[in-house]
């Protein structure tokens, strides 16, 4: 138990740092940047720098086939993306098995459209490779942070009980 109590409190940390950041932005953004957003930022930023530095490892020092590099780098850093969301920025309390199976299905989704479609599209019109997944990488930012919000980790809905009444007569 000792484990989940520092846990949370480090979630719980990471959240405050967050939403101290959020109220200082300038120019009115921390009226509509969430803490959630930057906290994203942070995470995904550091994951996508661990995504681009196997990619570079895999094809350019390995030789991997561009898509097979792409897919293991990814495959990596979307795990991580995962875990470290979950248990700091959005910290869901949600049951992992339904939660991963949506957060596979967003995934299977982005890295079809976003990672393959406009990353490895861009790199045969002739773009870098790396340049091409820094490309794709800014669209995946915009869908992920969405998906991540709103349907992998989105608050649990009240629960309204329809109650039947009877006549009283």
């Amino acid at each position: 138990m000792p484990q989940l109590t520092h846990a949370r409190q480090r979630g719980e940390r990471f959240n405050a740092v967050l939403a101290a950041v959020v109220r200082r932005l300038p120019f009115g953004l921390s009226r509509i940047v969430p803490p959630s957003l930057l906290g994203f930022a942070v995470i995904n930023g550091f994951t996508f720098a661990v995504d681009l530095t196997l990619l570079t490892a895999l094809h350019s020092w390995l030789g991997l086939w561009l898509p097979v590099a792409i897919t293991i780098s990814y495959v990596f850093a979307f795990g991580l993306s995962y875990v470290l969301n979950r248990a700091f920025n959005f910290r869901s309390h949600a049951s992992v098995g339904p939660q991963v199976a949506v957060y596979v299905v967003v995934v299977a989704v982005n890295y079809l459209v976003w990672i393959l479609g406009v990353g490895t599209g861009l790199a045969t019109l002739g773009l870098d490779y790396r340049l091409a997944r820094v490309a794709a990488g800014c669209c995946e930012a915009v869908y992920m942070y969405c998906m991540m919000r709103w349907v992998v980790f989105r608050e649990p809905s009240p629960t309204h009980h329809n109650r039947t009444t009877t006549p009283q007569g």
